[in-house]
This record gives C-alpha cells, structure tokens and sequence, in this order.
C-alpha cells in the first residue's frame, strides 16, 4: 500500500478535527488548491506553517 504525501499533515487535522478548507481559508487559498498542494510533500517550513494553522484553527473551536 502506498502512502500518501503529507500524512501526517492530513492526520493531525483529522485528531484536530480542522477540514482541509479550513486550512486553505486561513492561507488564504481555494479549498481545492490545499489539496492539490498536499499531493506532493511539502518542504519542513511549509508542514511548519501548515501546523501552526491547524493549531490556531483548533483552539478558536475549543
């Protein structure tokens, strides 16, 4: 079985319960350009970023 790029992006939104759309909201992208973009792995900066977004997004839920 092949992994998919960017698991662990997809994973930890999952846990955090933040969609993909709301992440590409936040970065200021369409909701089918996230997904595009995490079809190939991001560079440690971006997951960098990208984490710190799920993690603002989930805490303004708590």
């Amino acid at each position: 079985m092949r992994v998919r790029a960017n698991q662990d992006i997809r994973q930890y939104a999952k846990e955090k319960k933040v969609f993909l759309w709301e992440i590409g909201e936040a970065l200021g992208i369409n909701a089918f350009s996230i997904t595009r973009r995490l079809r190939r792995e991001l560079r440690a900066e971006e997951k960098e970023r990208v984490m710190q977004i799920i993690d603002e997004i989930a805490s303004r839920e708590e």
